[in-house]
This record gives structure tokens, C-alpha cells and sequence, in this order.
């Protein structure tokens, strides 16, 4: 059985890593208890404030990947998936609503015609540079229940687990 402890400043329950009972057997499995329910939740707050904060109708996966091409361009639509952390499939999609949206081109690689090489259009720079002072702000916003070094905690466990 997990054993939460109390968070002083938030009062929720956390729980502690799982543990067996006497008998070797696994603890009772209480969504309330698992880190994927915490997650969510977080994942959920932030596309919250995304939403109603960003100018432009654009969604997480979309707005990354308008910025990492900002920094990578000219670049594969796999390479983009890889650095965003999308699997092909979802890059693929991000990629064409964009596409659709006249903010990303693509062209066939000049070495691998199977290949797209990925650039912003200039609506699409133009709309990375418009909107990023308030995806600072809707990271702030985020993290605004956290003091400076929780938010620096945080952000260091999750890349520990990422």
C-alpha cells in the first residue's frame, strides 16, 4: 500500500513510490495515487491557458512546431518530429494543417525526393514572432502556483524523466 504524504503548500495528497504489501503482493492501484493522473491534469491546466491566451487558433503541438522550425529551418518534416517530441504520424498532421494555414512550405529534399524539407513562410514568422511574448506568459501562468524553485525542480524531475 502507497503511503501519500502531505504537500504543505498545496494540501493533496502525493503518493510515494509503490510498495509491496507483507505478502510480496503490489499495492491497491488508486488512480488518485498515480503520477499519469498528476499529468494529466497538469497537461490539461496548461492547454487551458494556451488556448485562451494564444493570439492565433494554433494548438501546443502546432505552436512547437512552428518554433523549433524557426530554429532548425531548413528542416526535415522527420527531423521536426524528432525535435519536438511528435511521432510521424502527428508531425505529419501538425505539418499539413500548417501547410493549410499558408504559415510552413514544403519542398522534396534536392537528395531524397521521399524526404520534405520544412521552412516557415513568412506569415509563419511572422506569427512565431508575434506570439512570443505570450507563450512567455502562458508558460508564467503555468507555473505561477510554484515559487522560482519549484518551478526549477520541476522542470528539472520532468526532464529526468523524459
Amino acid at each position: 500500500m502507497s503511503i501519500p504524504f502531505e504537500d504543505k503548500t498545496a494540501s493533496q495528497k502525493i503518493p510515494s513510490a509503490p510498495m509491496a504489501d507483507t505478502n510480496g503482493q503490489q499495492a491497491e492501484y488508486t488512480l488518485g495515487e498515480q503520477i499519469g493522473f498528476y499529468l494529466r491534469q497538469a497537461n490539461q491546466r496548461h492547454v487551458s491557458i494556451f488556448t485562451s491566451l494564444i493570439t492565433e487558433k494554433l494548438t501546443t503541438t502546432q505552436w512547437a512546431a512552428l518554433v523549433k522550425l524557426k530554429d532548425l529551418q531548413p528542416c526535415s518534416q522527420g527531423n521536426l518530429g524528432r525535435e519536438t517530441a511528435m511521432d510521424m504520424a502527428t508531425i505529419k498532421g501538425v505539418v499539413d494543417r500548417l501547410v493549410k494555414r499558408g504559415l510552413v512550405h514544403t519542398a522534396p529534399d534536392a537528395a531524397d525526393a521521399r524526404r520534405l524539407v520544412l521552412t516557415l513562410t513568412p506569415e509563419g514568422e511572422a506569427t512565431v514572432i508575434r506570439n512570443l511574448s505570450v507563450a512567455l506568459d502562458i508558460s508564467q501562468e503555468t507555473l505561477s502556483t510554484l515559487t522560482l524553485a519549484e518551478r526549477m525542480m520541476l522542470m528539472e524531475l520532468l526532464q529526468k524523466i523524459c
